[in-house]
């Protein structure tokens, strides 16, 4: 009984690691691109 719930929680734990690396290599996760821009002000000191 004892050896199934292991088999079983160690299955579980594999396919979760399989479905996280899949989600990083196949979903998009990275940000928007945005475009900031700042007047800068330049003095003659």
């Amino acid at each position: 009984m004892l050896g199934r719930l292991i088999k079983f929680i160690l299955i579980v734990v594999v396919l979760g690691a399989i479905g996280i690396a899949g989600y990083a290599l196949i979903g998009d996760l990275s940000p928007p691109a945005v475009e900031n821009s700042q007047p800068v002000i330049l003095t003659d000191d």
